[in-house]
């Protein structure tokens, strides 16, 4: 069984959305009991992480840390067509990634006790950003049929 959606989602800018929720719908959703849940960026100024979701605090840590490693208005980049944080936030893409598969197991994506899957925009302003959302296995696990 193969299950594809399209979310669009804003962002507020520089920072992270979490999705771990609207993904979780999306596999209750496509009926699959276990299989796999692949989740695509389609842009080069964002990215997708799973990280800590129980203190926010991590969130702001890795921020910080990302704004300390790839500065905005770096001198070295030449690319500069969107402003200061245009080449910037495509490094920060590079160096994190667009794409995340995760097993789903249940009916329920597979993610430890404190992870969740969030959107972590790069660009200084808000932009809608698509995701294609692909999930595919079986209708009935092996525990099922037990």
């Amino acid at each position: 069984m193969v299950f594809q959606a399209e979310i669009h989602l804003p962002s507020r800018g520089r920072g992270f959305t979490e999705l771990t929720a609207k993904i979780q719908a999306l596999v209750r959703e496509s009926g699959v009991r276990a299989g796999l849940c692949s989740v695509f960026l389609r842009h080069t100024s964002a990215s997708l992480v799973v990280t800590e979701n129980a203190d926010p605090v991590v969130l702001g840590d890795l921020e910080r840390f990302m704004s300390r490693l790839v500065v905005d208005g770096d001198l070295l980049f030449q690319h500069r067509a969107e402003g200061a944080d245009d080449m910037p936030a495509h490094v920060r893409s590079v160096l994190t990634r667009t794409d995340i598969t995760m097993p789903v197991r249940a009916g329920s994506l597979v993610l430890g006790a404190w992870q969740g899957l969030y959107l972590w925009e790069h660009r200084s302003r808000g932009h809608e950003r698509v995701l294609t959302v692909t999930i595919v296995g079986d209708a009935r696990s092996a525990a099922d049929e037990q």
